[in-house]
């Protein structure tokens, strides 16, 4: 199983970190020690200070696929959920201030919440579908699908010209803005629309 994860996907997000938008996909890896799933709790790590939450949809790929068309990536998921991509901001700043991989601050160990999925079929249009993020029953992050740079088939394509991609695969496809800080004591809750996603603390 891999993890594929999508950076600078939506414009109102580089503008709140100051990155410009990409020409391509900005496509980095976690590991499967990365997973954090059932709603079981998020444990600060001692290495950050500043550990950010980024919400994002995340597909589940179905089938073995490689040099995928656009126009056939559809083919290759069923299955929509929602998920947090961790992040330590502060090691972020300092690994792109001296040109180094993102890895440290981005495939940590229990980095990439995985909640619950849903159908595409359950769903009216996958590329317009709206999802937030509530953090002590208020609301902290809105997106819409719509909204991504590079849509959901255009990413599947385009990192399937340099991975082949295996039934299990998940890809995070990018965060919109309002990101923040998360603390201890904090109860994040996850919604593609009303479903709820996931619900689960800081610890």
């Amino acid at each position: 199983m891999k993890i594929f994860a999508i950076g600078q996907n939506y414009r109102e997000h580089n503008k709140e970190l100051h990155s410009a938008d990409p020409a391509e996909p900005v496509v980095f890896m976690k590991p499967d020690t990365a997973i954090l799933r059932d709603n079981k709790p998020f444990f600060l790590p001692d290495f950050s200070k500043e550990i950010h939450y980024e919400t994002e949809l995340i597909i589940k790929i179905n089938r073995i696929g490689k040099n995928i068309a656009p126009k056939f990536a559809h083919r290759y998921y069923d299955e929509v959920g929602l998920g947090v991509d961790f992040t330590a901001r502060d090691l972020q700043r300092q690994l792109k201030s001296e040109g180094k991989p993102w890895e440290l601050c981005k495939s940590f160990d229990n980095s990439a919440v995985i909640g619950r999925f849903i159908p595409k079929s359950a769903l009216e249009n996958v590329q317009n579908m709206d999802f937030h993020l509530e953090m002590n029953g208020a609301i902290v992050q809105r997106g819409n699908s719509q909204d991504m740079i590079f849509p959901i088939h255009e990413l599947i394509a385009y990192v399937s010209r340099f991975f082949t991609l295996k039934m299990g695969d998940i890809l995070f496809t990018g965060t919109p803005v309002g990101v923040g800080k998360v603390q201890i004591g904090d109860r994040l809750r996850g919604y593609i629309s009303d479903r709820e996603m996931f619900d689960f603390q800081i610890k």
